[in-house]
């Protein structure tokens, strides 16, 4: 069954291709954006796509193996983006797409340690080689760095119970096993909460949080995002799309400061803002329709926001 990727048709019209662009796939997945952007752009078109996950870059290049002359593969975490486009030559792109989901894999296979859903490893690491595991967030921060990323990252109301609950736990007991976490924080939970009417398990945003800390989420995307407008030509579009309220509102806010920007310091007189560098495409973000919910319950949650560059810093 081919991998069908969240907002496909959506993605597609807002990345307004043409034949011999160059753009970059800073999340290639199992390759379904990127084939439909290898086929928009045509022969003479380029692509970059970037993938941390070194099994998705092999499935993804079999997948995509009729347009290996016009695709550069990049094994590396898109923080690096405009490094690894100028080692190609690259100055400039035409357009630039994120879609900040979990791939199905880190979801299916339990060794990857990304759900709760069946027993495997506390992993969570996209990028097999990088150190740091949910595991040693877990067993090693302190609560207060627990209670903190809970908060922050999982917007856990129960962030400070949690974590003191879990330092509790595991000074008798180290947690090694995803279940054994999930069903610590359920533990904690009034079973009202976890009732079948539940929108979601307990430890859903726990394993959320502890994710995003591992991968460095936050920091990568504040990075990556003023990297991309930098590459970006001038009537370029940004196309993202984020899973979770917190990717979300780094994303509004961003570009909210590129709509809004600081003014130059001989305007700053009579200035509030200075001109704007982007412009928004959409008024609200697009959000999957009822149909492809119902085909993919995973798109439930996503929202896609567009920008074009209108105007360098």
């Amino acid at each position: 069954m081919e991998h069908e990727p969240v907002l496909r048709k959506d993605v597609q019209n807002f990345l307004a291709l043409s034949i011999g662009m160059t753009v970059v796939d800073a999340t290639l997945g199992l390759g379904g954006h990127s084939k439909d952007i290898l086929e928009s752009v045509g022969e003479s078109g380029k692509l970059i796509a970037f993938d941390q996950d070194e099994r998705n870059l092999e499935e993804a290049r079999k997948r995509l193996k009729k347009f290996e002359k016009q695709t550069e593969f990049v094994h590396d975490n898109f923080r690096n983006l405009k490094t690894r486009i100028t080692e190609l030559g690259i100055t400039e792109i035409d357009a630039i797409l994120f879609d900040l989901g979990l791939s199905s894999p880190h979801v299916d296979e339990p060794e990857r340690g990304f759900s709760f859903m069946k027993e495997g490893p506390l992993d969570m690491r996209f990028d097999q080689r990088q150190k740091l595991t949910a595991s040693d967030v877990i067993n090693s921060y302190s609560e207060d760095d627990l209670a903190r990323i809970f908060k922050e990252y999982g917007e856990e109301r129960m962030a400070g119970k949690i974590a003191r609950r879990l330092v509790e736990r595991r000074n008798k007991n180290p947690f090694t096993k995803t279940t054994e976490l999930a069903d610590a924080i359920e533990a904690m939970y009034p079973k009202k909460h976890t009732s079948k009417k539940s929108r979601s398990h307990p430890a859903t945003q726990i394993f959320q949080a502890i994710r995003m800390e591992v991968n460095q989420e936050v920091e990568v995307l504040r990075e990556a995002l003023s990297q991309a407008f930098d590459l970006l030509k001038i009537g370029g579009r940004i196309v993202v799309i984020s899973y979770h309220s917190v990717e979300d509102r780094i994303v509004k806010r961003f570009f909210q400061d590129l709509i809004r920007p600081e003014p130059t310091e001989e305007r700053a007189l009579y200035q509030i803002y200075g001109d704007p560098l982007v412009e928004k495409i959409t008024k609200k973000p697009v959000i999957p329709s009822e149909e492809e919910i119902s085909e993919n319950p995973r798109a439930r949650s996503a929202k896609m926001r567009i920008y074009k560059k209108i105007k360098s810093n």
